[in-house]
């Protein structure tokens, strides 16, 4: 609780006027302002001017304005979308894709391979996901090459290694690009 007494010099906190106390009724002050004018305020609303202490409204402004909390500034991550996209993860080894390929030839396994990841990759473009796993394995490279050439021909997408931590070496990541 702040202190007056009858014949300080006050300031308004939300205001600018200033004056000296004429009168105090409980929590209530009644002021002259410097232009003659009688007004009153609680004692929550003033605050002491003059003495030792000298504060304006100007200071007590800028203060004010250095506590206040600031709002949270957007941030603008482009990449947010890209990182949260839900991934379809397709496993091309040959196991995976038939039950039994002890008749197949490589060249049959081969292109058995790149059929299923050409289909799951038109597929993801239609339903609109944006991001692609296909994991091929490490062997010889030889799947990973043809993948490159296929993912080549498209305009609206992007291919790299996957995350090294979650599928090693043997994983090729797609992103589709939508606004294409």
């Amino acid at each position: 609780m702040r202190v007056f007494n009858i014949g300080d010099k006050v300031e308004t906190i939300d205001d600018v006027i200033s004056g000296t106390i004429l009168s105090i009724d409980g929590s209530k002050i009644t002021i002259e302002d410097s232009n003659g004018f009688v007004l009153s305020y609680f004692d929550k609303e003033l605050m002491k001017v003059g003495g030792d202490i000298s504060v304006t409204n100007y200071e007590i402004a800028k203060i004010k304005s250095e506590k206040e909390i600031p709002k949270k500034k957007k941030n603008v991550v482009l990449k947010t979308k890209e990182r949260n996209a839900p991934k379809l993860e397709v496993d091309l080894h040959v196991d995976k894709l038939v039950r039994n390929s002890g008749n197949m030839s490589s060249y049959e396994k081969l292109n058995l391979q790149l059929e299923t990841a050409k289909r799951q990759l038109e597929f993801a473009m239609r339903k609109r996901i944006q991001k692609v796993v296909f994991i091929h394995g490490v062997g010889e490279g030889v799947l990973k090459e043809e993948l490159g050439y296929l993912f080549r021909r498209y305009e609206n997408l992007k291919y790299y290694d996957a995350d090294y931590q979650k599928y090693g070496m043997g994983a090729t990541e797609v992103y589709i690009y939508q606004n294409s």
